[in-house]
């Protein structure tokens, strides 16, 4: 290392995952970054686009060529392989690692090739020997995947099992190696652990479905997953004893694209097509033009076991990045360990996975940077006897003013009464749909009285306004639905999410069905509906309208939490008599 600065070689320095580190690491002044490619001329221009004012140099690295020369030349404090791909290298795939770590050169790569990463270790006692460190797999799998794990089984001794997924925004450019990667497994068997007993997956043909929701944040639309070959599968294994269920996925895109891919990963399994390879220039066009969705990404991990109290409990953290900084989160790892290195605490000397190496705290600091949010969900036995609110919005439910969590805190029956302005769509659609639905009519400083019931994790509202009174059910989402509050008034369902922003609970529309069938939100009732306080008072606004219909009802106001009646408690304990004598 220089006097001054830490310089670090970035072999595929202006690639798609390599190109981000470098961008990550420009703001470090303490870094000289030397951009490093096959192709002079594309490191210049990189440098001179995203780098310009940097300390970077464009150079020419070919990593079939003479790279000992190459290191000796460039003299780095450390070598970052962002080229990849880490499954496909033709020849000695470890070359880079041995020239490195022979020439004393720390060393860290990009890889999530599970033989790749799982191979490290044979390099080991040489790097120490050498005073260096030669870490692998630092990226979002296995290392993220590792942090999110340490940090969810903190109070969870025994985990039991093991999920997680990616899910990168369709509009992303994935790079010709991410594609190229996805092809050479695809179809082949991956050693799992099914119900605790050892089991054969088959990589991109099997799928899942699962919804990437941070607390408080808008979620990803449910996305299918399909099954890819990881370190993690292997690295977990040898870190949890007694897992009885292991699943790691991707979501490149939409459902459709997706499944021809897993009928041609089944195709491969069963042998009626040797491998995918032939068909990459196709595959890599394809995964180009086939975009569309929310411009979104996001990650999860899932984890299930018993706590210390021996009761079963699950754990699951989200992440969600918007305005195309997803593709930096890769990166995000070797950033990491820079900064450890430019504070005086490197990685210790040898040849490992850097699963150990870096924390999520290390990736929080660099999340703080971007347009992303991430969060945990407890659902485990205490959890499930919490207010349908709070439970939903776990962490975030402490960002909630008081008043608005007062309204929501239920627990068996409350009341609330305010004023309120009540408006109706004059159109005939309009007046039928709130006719249906039972809205109020319009009106000017409106009475308004609410009752909440809150019962077998379910939650009533009967709103009457001047007189005129209608219902729904609220309840937790499933399936396709996680995350959401389900708000069913009479035959139509609605799936909302809780978002909180500026102080306020805004409930967005994300799912909608008729009759209990899931319908096209291009269909959907459109809400603009949000909880806020005013004058230190809770608010609502709600603003219904309809496809073709236009506007249905809104109403706007305040509502203040009283205590029950005498005649309100005694109506209460009737109808809980009433119901047990029928039920007995």
């Amino acid at each position: 290392m220089s006097d001054t600065k830490l310089t670090v070689l970035i072999v595929g320095g202006y690639g798609t995952f390599g190109g981000r580190l470098a961008r990550l690491l420009a703001v470090e002044p303490g870094v000289k970054l030397l951009i490093a490619g096959r192709t002079i001329a594309k490191a210049r221009a990189f440098c001179e686009t995203h780098l310009a004012g940097g300390d970077a140099e464009p150079v020419v690295f070919d990593r079939d060529g003479d790279i000992i020369a190459a290191l000796g030349a460039y003299d780095p404090d450390l070598v970052v392989d962002a080229s990849g791909p880490f499954q496909d290298y033709p020849g000695d795939v470890y070359k880079l690692v041995r020239a490195c770590i022979g020439g004393g050169v720390n060393y860290i790569d990009l890889a999530d090739a599970s033989a790749f990463v799982l191979g490290i270790g044979q390099f080991n006692d040489t790097a120490r020997d050498h005073g260096c460190f030669a870490l692998t797999g630092a990226s979002s799998y296995p290392t993220l995947s590792a942090a999110v794990m340490r940090r969810l089984t903190e109070p969870m001794p025994r985990v039991e099992t093991i999920a997680a997924g990616i899910a990168p925004s369709p509009h992303a450019t994935l790079g010709k190696n991410v594609v190229i990667a996805g092809i050479s497994y695809a179809g082949k068997p991956i050693e799992l652990v099914y119900r605790g007993q050892p089991v054969t997956g088959y990589a991109l043909a099997e799928t899942r479905r699962a919804t990437i929701a941070p607390p408080g944040v808008l979620p990803l639309k449910n996305r299918l997953f399909s099954l890819v070959d990881v370190p993690d599968n292997q690295l977990m294994l040898l870190q949890w004893h007694g897992l009885k269920a292991i699943w790691f996925g991707f979501s490149p895109g939409p459902d459709l694209p997706q499944r021809g891919f897993n009928i041609a990963a089944k195709l491969v399994r069963f042998r009626l097509l040797p491998s995918l390879k032939l068909f990459a220039p196709i595959i890599a066009r394809l995964a180009s033009w086939l975009r569309w969705g929310e411009d979104r990404s996001g990650m999860f991990v899932a984890i299930a076991g018993r706590g210390e109290d021996g009761k079963r409990t699950e754990r699951t953290w989200h992440l969600i990045a918007e305005d195309d900084h997803g593709p930096f989160i890769p990166a995000m790892a070797v950033a990491a360990v820079v900064r450890r290195c430019l504070a005086g605490s490197p990685p210790e000397p040898g040849a490992r996975p850097a699963t150990g190496d870096v924390d999520l705290a290390d990736y929080e600091a660099l999340f703080e940077r971007f347009s992303m949010r991430w969060g945990v969900h407890d659902e485990g036995p205490s959890t499930a006897r919490q207010p349908l609110y709070r439970r939903l919005l776990g962490s975030a439910w402490d960002d909630l003013p008081a008043p608005i969590r007062a309204l929501h805190d239920l627990d068996g029956t409350m009341v609330a009464e305010g004023r309120a302005r009540v408006t109706r769509g004059t159109g005939f659609l309009a007046r039928l749909a709130g006719r249906v639905i039972g809205f109020p009519e319009a009106g000017e400083d409106v009475p308004v009285k609410v009752t909440f019931t809150a019962e077998d994790g379910q939650e009533t509202w009967h709103r009457s306004f001047g007189g005129q009174a209608f219902e729904s059910m609220q309840f937790q989402g499933r399936g396709r639905s996680a995350y959401l509050v389900n708000e069913r008034f009479g035959a139509i369902t609605v799936g909302l999410a809780l978002v909180v922003a500026d102080g306020r609970l805004h409930l967005t529309v994300r799912r909608w069905s008729l009759f209990g069938v899931a319908m096209p939100m291009m269909l959907a009732p459109r809400s603009d509906a949000y909880e806020a306080v005013e004058d230190g008072r809770f608010n609502f606004h709600v603003d219904v309208s309809l496809p073709l219909a236009g506007h249905v009802a809104g109403y706007h106001g305040w509502l203040e939490p009283r205590p029950l009646t005498a005649a309100e408690e005694a109506d209460i304990a009737r109808g809980k008599t009433a119901f047990a004598q029928a039920s007995g």
